[in-house]
């Protein structure tokens, strides 16, 4: 007799949630690959006022087609706060699941539906360039060296087993979005990413990662910075001594 697995709710409606900054030559084809690979996806483009006028494209692909929404932020105030914005939308709609997905082609939509499918029994689905079967294609040394490091890193500090906890292709189920505090995270690029999964696993929810083949854009420019890198590395240090001074504090009271 097969085990049964545990009902974790509806796996529909979805939304993908695309921020965009200058994105103007990616943001068509990578909806249109979107919805070959899932026709009844919904996207929503945070455009955090592109000069490029990537928000204005966008605006016209959803006159022409009702599964895709635009949200215009006034300026580029930082990947973190364009998902929370979108999240926010999210939830004031009925959508069971909400997707973060990158504009700039490096996340295939066809891996998409092995992540949903990973959600009937889990909460968050995490596409994972090293677990087996996950890579990357065209990083330079440098970009492998800064993310494995980054990864090896936070899992020292947090003592998660997670093994690409920076990587921004993921899909949450509704509830773990209600039950995070959006409000009060404040995290930007990749430490966004290694925030909202810490926040998940302490919350008590279910985590899988699923192998993904991570593409280095070919058009435009990336948005990583050394600002970006620092306040991770700061942010990750602070969480991970407060989990130890927890951890000091749980074992002195059984004593």
């Amino acid at each position: 007799m097969a085990e049964q697995l545990p009902d974790h709710g509806p796996l529909d409606p979805v939304l993908v949630v695309i921020p965009t900054y200058n994105e103007r030559e990616n943001i068509g084809p990578i909806v249109e690959r979107l919805h070959g690979a899932l026709p009844a996806a919904h996207v929503l483009v945070v455009d955090d006022g592109s000069p490029d006028g990537t928000g204005d494209i966008a605006d016209a692909m959803a006159a022409a087609d009702e599964r895709v929404h635009v949200l215009h932020r006034t300026e580029k105030a930082g990947l973190g706060a364009a998902y929370i914005a979108g999240f926010t939308w999210a939830l004031e709609r009925e959508y069971a699941v909400v997707v973060e997905m990158d504009a700039d082609g490096s996340h295939a939509p066809e891996d998409l539906p092995r992540l949903l499918e990973a959600l009937k029994d889990a909460d968050l689905a995490l596409g994972s360039r090293y677990v087996r079967g996950g890579k990357t294609v065209n990083w330079p040394l440098s970009r492998q060296v800064l993310s494995r490091g980054g990864n090896v890193y936070c899992q020292l500090a947090l003592g998660t087993r997670v093994r690409d906890i920076t990587g921004g292709y993921r899909a949450f189920r509704r509830a773990v979005l209600e039950k995070l505090k959006l409000h009060n995270v404040a995290s930007q690029g990749y430490c966004f990413q290694v925030d909202l999964a810490w926040r998940t696993i302490e919350a008590g929810f279910t985590v899988r990662e699923v192998p993904i083949t991570f593409v280095e854009r070919e058009r435009g420019e990336s948005k990583m910075s050394g600002n970006i890198v620092r306040e991770a590395l700061l942010r990750v240090t602070k969480w991970g001594l407060r989990r130890r001074g927890t951890q000091v504090k749980a074992l002195l009271k059984r004593r």
